[in-house]
């Protein structure tokens, strides 16, 4: 969503930090360059205003320290604002007073809302492990209440049963009665959207708001609507009252501005992002993951996360065990794709590393996830378990049998071989370093409060601690994104080679 902002708010920052010292000049033009990126993002103009001022006046007095290089203080500077624009509050779910918790999904009609509580209600139930009951208030938008049904059938979430000819206030009161009687945790409650702003929608969403008393009000709106999302903020906030704000669409191209704007005119945080179709393509809203990506410095702590919720905790102790006795072959190798695979994907994981936000275009563009792995696992299952097991078995001929029965040539083959043995090295350095004791102790890294410990530990030891795909994930961003993605393998067409 921030790709554009990403890239602008990287050029401002090469410039400075191609200079020694930086004076009045330098500081008033790179903030001329980032009032430009912000308004471009599509930033509301008075917010832009108060974050540059903001900027200016730190920048320009006695924090710029002679200990730290200036551009670097610049670059904290924007770092330490822009989370505070976003917010830096708590933005965990609310389950206040005596179950179940009301949740209220409000929002205008097309913003993605019952998708959204079918999405809400999944995350509660597999990840925070919640008894979820929900239903639809909408009695006006032609199957709206069969559409939540049929997502409730998908996700495994209980609905409440329909009833012809209710109105929104007698759905409510029977959905809270059975949330009480069958003992559930949370209710959520999708209520009707309109295709604009008017007093029927507002009055309604009121009156069940009263008879409801939700913990969470959450606003949902499609990060791509522009500055017109700030309004609907705006006028749902002095009318209801939200307690916070749920992005959609947030993987499409959308510049981001909106979502600034909103924090800032309501006040309010924004608490969870829809990051694309699936049902587990949603993620909690944290401030400073979000602007560690946009100033290109990576997530590596939403990477590890990704890694803990994905790893099947024997299968990681058996590697941490056979990396500890100086095994690796190419079963591990294909064990670390699948792992990045079940992740996400190449793409969305060197997204996540420090220094390569700024070259999203090219990563989707080298269409890495669709090509790679899915060719590299090929060329592994092309293989005998004789050869997967020892590698040196590998000559001219058997690379040649790999690559007809892979559908791949020898160069790619070549290439695997040799990702495999710079592996196998960075496995023996992680061995050194004691990997099976990282690998115990990965969970206790993920406080919130222990971000810095995470990040000292990652340049200490040239990794991501704590997952064994570290290696190879560090070895494929430096080769195929550094190197140039589109001379990858089968993940670059000859359209993206004449680009480069």
């Amino acid at each position: 969503m921030f790709q554009s902002l990403t890239e602008k708010l990287g050029n401002v920052f090469d410039k400075l930090r191609g200079k020694g010292s930086l004076s009045q000049e330098d500081v008033d033009l790179a903030l001329r360059e980032i009032r430009v990126a912000l308004l471009e993002a599509d930033v509301a103009l008075p917010v832009v205003k108060d974050f540059v001022e903001r900027i200016r006046i730190k920048a320009v007095g006695q924090d710029i320290v002679k200990s730290v290089s200036p551009a670097q203080m610049v670059v904290k500077i924007v770092n330490d604002e822009m989370v505070a624009l976003l917010g830096s509050e708590n933005t965990d779910l609310s389950f206040a007073g005596t179950p179940p918790a009301v949740y209220l999904m409000v929002g205008l009609q097309g913003s993605g809302k019952t998708t959204s509580t079918a999405k809400i209600s999944k995350y509660l139930t597999d990840k925070l492990r919640k008894k979820v009951l929900m239903a639809s208030l909408d009695t006006y938008r032609p199957a709206a209440q069969d559409q939540l049904a049929q997502l409730g059938t998908q996700t495994g979430i209980a609905t409440l049963p329909i009833v012809t000819g209710e109105d929104p206030l007698t759905i409510t009161k029977r959905a809270l009665t059975e949330g009480r009687l069958g003992g559930y945790d949370v209710v959520m409650l999708d209520t009707a959207g309109r295709l604009a702003i008017d007093d029927v929608l507002m009055n309604e969403v009121v009156a069940i708001r009263d008879v409801a008393k939700p913990v969470e009000t959450l606003l949902v709106v499609d990060a791509m609507t522009g500055q017109d999302a700030v309004n609907t903020a705006s006028t749902f906030d002095s009318k209801v009252g939200i307690t916070g704000l749920m992005l959609t669409r947030v993987d499409g191209d959308a510049r981001g501005g909106a979502a600034m704007s909103m924090r800032a005119v309501t006040g309010k945080p924004i608490k969870l992002m829809g990051i694309g179709e699936k049902w587990d393509a949603l993620e909690p809203f944290h401030a400073d993951r979000i602007v560690s990506r946009i100033l290109g410095m990576g997530d590596v702590v939403s990477l590890v996360e990704k890694a803990i919720e994905t790893v099947n905790e024997a299968e990681a102790e058996d590697m941490a065990k056979r990396f500890n006795e100086g095994r690796f072959d190419l079963n591990d190798m294909l064990n670390q794709f699948r792992q990045m695979k079940r992740m996400g994907g190449i793409g969305s994981l060197m997204k996540m590393l420090p220094g390569l936000g700024r070259y999203s275009e090219q990563i989707d563009s080298a269409n890495l996830d669709n090509s790679v792995l899915k060719h590299q696992e090929a060329i592994i299952l092309s293989m005998t378990k004789a050869e997967r097991v020892k590698p040196s078995l590998l000559n001219a001929k058997r690379r040649q049998r790999i690559a007809a029965g892979s559908g791949t040539s020898v160069q790619d083959v070549n290439r695997l071989i040799k990702q495999y043995e710079q592996m196998e090295t960075m496995m023996r350095r992680m061995k050194k370093m004691g990997i099976s004791g990282m690998m115990g102790a990965m969970k206790n890294f993920m406080g919130k409060d222990d971000q810095d410990k995470l990040a000292e530990m990652q340049r200490e030891s040239g990794t991501t601690p704590g997952f064994s795909l570290s290696g190879s994930l560090g070895q494929m961003a430096q080769q195929k994104m550094l190197g140039g993605l589109g001379n990858f393998g089968h993940g670059g067409s000859k359209k993206n080679r004449k680009k480069k």
